[in-house]
C-alpha cells in the first residue's frame, strides 16, 4: 500500500517564478520568520482579525508564488510539517478527556456527519458535473471531507477547547481524517490494481494494532517515566516530544497520515499532562511561538493567487470545492447541533473549526496527482490551493466570532457577583520537602475564572540567639523558589513572610488579612508529642480557621494518579461546605483524568451519588457502601495502590460529620498506603456562594 506522505514534504504545488530569492542565508531566513510571527498578529489584532490569517497572508506574499523573497525549501517544509504534527498533538492534549469520554457519542456523530455528507455529495458532483470516474470522484470528495484544525490557535487562545461543541469537533477530527485518508489509500490501491484481500487484511490489522498499541502502551510508559523523574526538567519535555514523533511515524508506517498518530499521542498523554502544570505551559509555549506559526507560513507559501488567470478549468473546480466545503461542513455542524441541542454560536464554532483545510487536502491531491488518478491534473492542484486560501481566511474569522460569543456566555453563567473570589494560601517552612507538589495541588484546584494569584506564606520565629533578619532572608529565598516554579506554569504568586512566636497564629493571620478561601497544607506523616490529628501547628490552624482546607502528603506527581479514592464519613453530606469540597475533588479528577471511586461509610450511597452528579464539573465517579471503619481500613489496605490518590473528606471537631475515628484516620492512611493522600476539611460556616458549584440546567 502506498504511503500517504503529506504534500508539505513534496515539491511546491503551484509554479512560481524561477528566480533565486534574495534571502537565502539560513540565519536571516529564521530571523525574518521570527519578525513575521511577531508583527503579523500584532498588526491584524488592531483590525480585530485572527493573527494566524496574517501569517498565512504574508507567507503567500513573500513565498515563491508571490514576491519570491523566500524559497519554500526543505527547511520550511520540515518545520511546517512539524508544526502541523504539533498542532494536532496539542489539540489531543487539551481535550477534556472526561468530557470527551462522557460525550464520545457527539464526537462520533459529528465525525461521521463531517465525513459522510461531504463524501457523498462530493462523489455525486464529481461524477455528474466534473465527469470523473467513481474512484476519482471519491478521491475528489475526500479532499474536503477531511479537515485541518487551522483555527485551533484561536480556540486555544480563547480558552474554549473544553466547550462541549468544540470537544466534539476536535474529537471528530480523528474519525473524519482517518476515514478520508482511508479513501485515499483505497483509491490509490485500486489504481495500482492491488485492491485485494491482502490489502484489506494489512490495512485492518495495521490500524488495529496501531490504535490499541498506542492507547495501551503510551499511558503506562508515560506514568512510569514521570514517576521516576519527579522534578520538572527538560527531560520531561523531550520524553513527550519523543512519544509524539514516534507515534506520528508509526501512523505513516501502518498507512494513515501522521497527524492521526500525533492526535492519538495527545489523547494518550492527556491524563498525564495537567492543563495547569508547568509541562503543559512549556509544550504550548514552544508550539504557539515557533512550530505552529511555521506551519501557517508554510501553508501560505503554497498559495498562488495567479491561478484565477489560468483559465476556467481551475475556477470551475475551485468554485465547486469552495461551495461544497462550506455547504457540507455547515450541514454537518447544523445536523450535529440539531441532534444535541447546540445553540447558534456553538454550531458556528463547529463549522468554523471544521471548515479549515490544509494538510490532508494537500496530501490527497498531491498523491492523487503523482499516482495518475484520472482528473487529478494541475488544474485540480491549483483549485485545491485556491480553496485553502479562501478557507484559511474564513475559518479563523468564524471561530473568532463564535468563540467570543461563547466566552461572553460563559462569563454570564450562574455566578453571584457578590461571591468571594477564590484565594488559595500555601504555608511552607524550611523543612518542607515537597513544596512543589503542594503547588501542583494548588494549581489543580485553582479557579481560572477568578484569575487570582496563589498566596504563599512562611512564618519565622524570632530567636534572640540568632539574627531574625537572616531567618527572614532564608524564608524569602524559599518563597522565591516557589515563585520560580509557579512562573513556569504562568501562575502568579504573592509571597508573604511573617515573624511570629506562634507559627499557627502567623498562618491564621495571613489567611484573614488576605481573605483566603482555601488552605493547602503539607504534612509529612510524622508524629509529634502534642499531636491530636496531624501535629500541634496544623491542628491549631484547623481549629482556628473556617475555610476549606486540604492537608496532604503529596510526594508523587499528581499527573501519575490512576484513580481517586474518595472516603466519605457518616453525615458529611450534611456539612455546609460539602458541595464546595466535592467540586474541589472533581477539579482534581478533571485535571488528572483520574476517575473517582467513592467509599461511603454509613450506607448513604444513593444520596452521595445524587449530590455528586449535581456538582460541577463533569467527572466519572462511582460510589460503594462500606459497613464501617474496619471495612474502610481493610479496603484501603487491600485495594489502594501507590498510584492512587486517597482523598478523605473530614470535618472539624463539633461540626456536622465529625467522628472520633477521624482523629486517627490520617495516621492510619499514612501507614496503609505509600501513595499520595489528602484530608479535606469543608468550610465550616454557611457559604453564600455554595450554590455556584451546583448545576441548574
Amino acid at each position: 500500500m502506498q504511503s500517504t506522505t503529506t504534500a508539505e514534504t513534496a515539491t511546491p504545488l503551484a509554479t512560481g517564478p524561477s528566480l533565486t530569492p534574495p534571502f537565502d542565508d539560513p540565519v536571516l531566513i529564521f530571523g525574518l520568520a521570527m519578525v513575521i510571527f511577531l508583527v503579523a498578529p500584532l498588526v491584524l489584532k488592531r483590525y480585530r482579525l485572527p493573527g494566524i490569517v496574517g501569517v498565512i497572508l504574508i507567507g503567500a506574499a513573500i513565498g515563491p508564488n508571490g514576491a519570491h523573497l523566500l524559497e519554500r525549501d526543505a527547511t520550511i517544509q520540515l518545520l511546517g510539517e512539524v508544526g502541523l504534527i504539533y498542532l494536532m498533538f496539542i489539540a489531543g492534549l487539551e481535550i477534556n478527556l472526561n468530557q470527551f469520554i462522557e460525550y464520545k457519542d457527539r464526537s462520533i456523530v459529528f465525525g461521521l456527519f463531517s465525513f459522510v455528507i461531504p463524501q457523498a455529495i462530493g462523489t455525486v458532483v464529481g461524477v455528474y458535473l466534473l465527469d470523473l470516474t467513481v474512484a476519482a470522484a471519491s478521491l475528489f470528495a475526500a479532499i474536503f471531507a477531511s479537515h485541518t484544525l487551522l483555527a485551533y490557535p484561536v480556540v486555544n487562545r480563547l480558552g474554549i477547547a473544553t466547550d462541549e461543541a468544540m470537544t466534539a469537533t476536535i474529537g471528530g477530527t480523528i474519525l473524519t481524517d482517518t476515514l478520508a485518508l482511508l479513501v485515499l489509500a483505497v483509491v490509490i490501491a485500486s489504481v495500482d490494481g492491488a485492491l485485494d484481500a491482502a490489502f484489506w487484511l494489512q490495512l485492518g490489522v495495521g490500524l488495529t494494532l496501531f490504535f490499541v498499541g498506542i492507547w495501551l502502551l503510551v499511558p503506562r510508559l508515560g506514568r512510569w517515566f514521570f514517576r521516576i523523574h519527579g522534578e520538572e526538567s527538560y527531560f520531561e519535555f523531550l520524553f513527550v516530544m519523543a512519544v509524539l514523533f514516534i507515534c506520528a511515524f508509526l501512523a505513516e508506517l501502518v498507512g494513515v497520515e501522521h497527524i492521526i498518530g500525533a492526535f492519538l499521542a495527545g489523547l494518550a498523554l492527556n491524563r498525564l499532562i495537567p492543563e495547569s502544570g508547568p509541562l503543559m505551559n512549556r509544550i504550548e509555549f514552544v508550539g504557539n511561538a515557533l512550530f505552529i506559526p511555521f506551519f501557517l507560513l508554510s501553508v501560505g507559501m503554497l498559495v498562488d493567487a495567479r491561478v484565477v488567470l489560468e483559465g476556467t478549468g481551475t475556477l470551475v473546480i475551485a468554485g465547486s470545492l469552495i461551495v461544497m466545503v462550506f455547504a457540507t461542513k455547515y450541514a454537518a455542524a447544523w445536523a450535529t447541533g440539531r441532534v444535541y441541542g447546540y445553540d447558534r454560536d456553538q454550531v458556528l464554532g463547529m463549522f468554523g473549526l471544521s471548515v479549515g483545510q490544509a494538510a490532508a487536502a494537500l496530501a490527497i491531491v498531491q498523491i492523487g496527482f503523482e499516482a495518475g488518478v484520472p482528473g487529478f491534473d494541475q488544474n485540480m492542484i491549483n483549485a485545491v490551493v485556491l480553496m485553502i486560501l479562501v478557507v484559511s481566511l474564513v475559518s479563523p474569522a468564524l471561530v473568532e466570532r463564535a468563540g467570543g460569543a461563547l466566552v461572553r456566555a460563559r462569563e454570564h453563567e450562574e455566578y453571584d457577583p457578590s461571591d468571594t473570589r477564590q484565594r488559595i494560601l500555601v504555608p511552607v517552612s524550611a523543612s518542607s520537602k515537597y513544596k512543589e507538589s503542594l503547588l501542583d495541588l494548588a494549581f489543580t484546584i485553582r479557579s481560572e475564572r477568578d484569575d487570582e494569584p496563589i498566596h504563599t506564606v512562611a512564618v519565622v520565629r524570632p530567636d534572640a540567639s540568632t539574627r531574625t533578619e537572616a531567618k527572614v532572608a532564608k524564608a524569602e529565598a524559599l518563597l522565591d523558589e516557589m515563585e520560580a516554579y509557579a512562573s513556569s506554569a504562568e501562575v502568579p504568586i504573592e509571597e508573604h513572610t511573617r515573624v511570629n512566636h506562634n507559627i499557627a497564629s502567623g498562618i491564621v493571620h495571613s489567611a484573614v488579612e488576605n481573605r483566603i478561601t482555601t488552605l493547602v497544607i503539607g504534612w509529612d506523616g510524622a508524629r509529634s508529642r502534642t499531636q491530636q490529628v496531624f501535629g500541634h501547628t496544623i491542628d491549631r490552624v484547623l481549629s482556628r480557621t473556617t475555610q476549606l482546607a486540604l492537608v496532604g502528603r503529596v510526594r508523587e506527581r499528581l499527573n501519575t494518579t490512576r484513580r481517586i479514592v474518595l472516603v466519605l464519613p457518616p453525615g458529611i453530606d450534611h456539612n455546609d461546605g460539602f458541595s464546595e469540597a466535592l467540586h474541589t475533588v472533581k477539579l482534581i479528577s478533571e485535571q488528572t483524568g483520574a476517575p473517582i471511586r467513592g467509599l461511603v461509610i454509613g450506607g448513604n450511597r444513593e444520596q452521595c451519588q445524587r449530590l455528586f452528579g449535581l456538582v460541577e464539573p463533569d467527572a466519572p465517579g462511582e460510589f460503594v457502601d462500606l459497613n464501617g471503619w474496619d471495612e474502610l481500613l481493610a479496603t484501603l489496605r487491600d485495594d489502594v495502590r501507590s498510584d492512587d490518590l486517597v482523598v478523605c473528606m473530614s470535618a472539624r471537631r463539633n461540626d456536622i460529620g465529625w467522628d472520633p475515628r477521624l482523629q486517627t484516620l490520617p495516621k492510619s492512611i499514612s501507614t496503609l498506603t505509600n501513595g499520595n493522600f489528602v484530608v479535606m476539611y469543608p468550610a465550616t460556616e454557611e457559604r453564600a456562594d455554595d450554590r455556584q458549584f451546583l448545576r441548574f440546567s
